[in-house]
């Protein structure tokens, strides 16, 4: 009874756990579009803006970058018929396979701090960090994002 029970269970187990990563395979994200808008005269803080697509279900965690002091994801929402906009301290969900789009007017990187005013045509190195995959290292170009908010301020 042992012996056709042991196998039994394994292939349950196993068929069971079929969906789930095994050690060392990681979630790939792949990340397109980039653009960081100029720093208007006197800010040190803008909006960078991209598209991220991840093979598996993952999370944008944190954003570095050597032209700011502080770099981080935010969310826009109304609330009480205000714009309102924070941190996502627990970060950005990206569904497997789904194009995750970090837009104006919502879901954006923002970088504080900045050095040195990026003016169009300048390029800003940032690197991402997951939950799940490696690092990605891009290289935004500085200038209007292609789906720019009318009525936003042009700051973030």
């Amino acid at each position: 009874m042992k012996r056709i029970l042991i196998p039994a269970c394994l292939g349950l187990l196993m068929t069971a756990c079929g969906d789930q990563p095994t050690q060392g395979e990681l979630s790939v994200v792949s990340a397109a579009d980039a653009v960081c808008r100029p720093t208007p005269n006197g800010r040190q803080a803008t909006g960078c803006y991209l598209t991220l697509t991840a093979s598996r279900d993952d999370r944008l965690v944190s954003v570095t970058s050597p032209v700011s002091g502080l770099a981080q994801v935010h969310e826009m929402k109304v609330e009480s018929n205000m714009m309102m906009m924070r941190e996502l301290t627990d970060g950005l969900p990206l569904p497997a396979g789904s194009v995750v789009a970090l837009a104006p007017g919502g879901n954006h990187i923002m970088l504080m701090g900045v050095a040195k005013p990026l003016v169009t045509g300048d390029s800003v190195p940032l690197t991402l960090t997951f939950a799940n995959a490696r690092p990605v290292e891009i290289v935004a170009r500085v200038g209007q994002p292609a789906l720019a908010d009318p009525g936003h301020d042009g700051g973030h």
